[in-house]
């Protein structure tokens, strides 16, 4: 019966979702070359308002815990796990104050509305996971910027997406540049819940009466440790947060 009640909930957010993202393209573009960075900045923040408010429609809640522990105006490097295409949108939204920026690849570059044009105008990087020198560049270069300007670096260690809510292989490499190069910069572990649920069935229908949690841990000063250590610390404390409701 869900799933049933799920198809035309589906078709709906679908229509909510498109619309979303055709509008803002135009208007993040009028935005960033007529006002600049900061009119773009409050462009992309409405935007995410709208993709997580369209959510809604499918019964979608969300839980945010732990804001408060996050530093302000120092360099942020916030790591996650990674289960959806709604972790994006939920961070964008609820860490907007920290201005994020994503590391994302380099497919995402081109073709989706609004959402392409954020990643390559709004300051975010691109990387080919087929080409790990310029994975790792493009890395330093987020490193450097977010030490040179107080805001947040967005990183998946795991690279790929769960798509059964049980986490993957954590990689050091991406973490460890952007630690080493950015260090003033707190490490801020995040744990994601149940966003993998919104894709249960694929991406029709979607998963409907889903709470979508977002766990913030003690953020992690990047040279009180060694980097070793705080990798550790930092896949210690998403993944021992992960809820276990996952599929094996």
């Amino acid at each position: 019966m869900k799933k049933i009640i799920a198809y035309p909930l589906s078709i709906f957010y679908y229509l909510l979702f498109g619309s979303t993202l055709v509008f803002f393209h135009v208007i993040q573009w009028i935005c960033l070359n007529l006002f600049g960075y900061g009119a773009h900045k409050k462009s992309v923040d409405i935007m995410c308002f709208f993709l997580v408010a369209n959510t809604y429609v499918l019964g979608t809640r969300y839980k945010v815990l732990g804001l408060d522990k996050i530093p302000s105006n120092v360099p942020l490097i916030i790591a996650a796990n990674h289960q959806s295409l709604y972790d994006t949108t939920s961070i964008g939204w609820f860490f907007r104050k920290f201005h994020p920026k994503f590391i994302s690849k380099i497919e995402l570059g081109k073709g989706i509305p609004s959402i392409s044009y954020n990643l390559t105008h709004g300051d975010s990087v691109l990387i080919d996971r087929k080409d790990p020198k310029q994975s790792l560049s493009a890395i330093k270069t987020m490193a450097e910027y977010i030490e040179k300007n107080n805001r947040a670096a967005v990183i998946f260690p795991e690279g790929t997406r769960s798509k059964t809510g049980k986490p993957g292989t954590f990689a050091k490499a991406g973490l460890k540049i952007l630690c080493k190069n950015s260090p003033s910069a707190y490490v801020v572990p995040v744990t994601i819940n149940n966003s993998w649920k919104m894709t249960l069935w694929g991406a029709f229908p979607m998963g409907i009466g889903n709470c979508i949690e977002l766990l913030v841990h003690d953020p992690i000063k990047v040279n009180s440790m060694s980097l070793d250590e705080l990798f550790i610390e930092t896949e210690n404390q998403i993944v021992n947060h992960i809820n276990n409701d996952y599929i094996v």
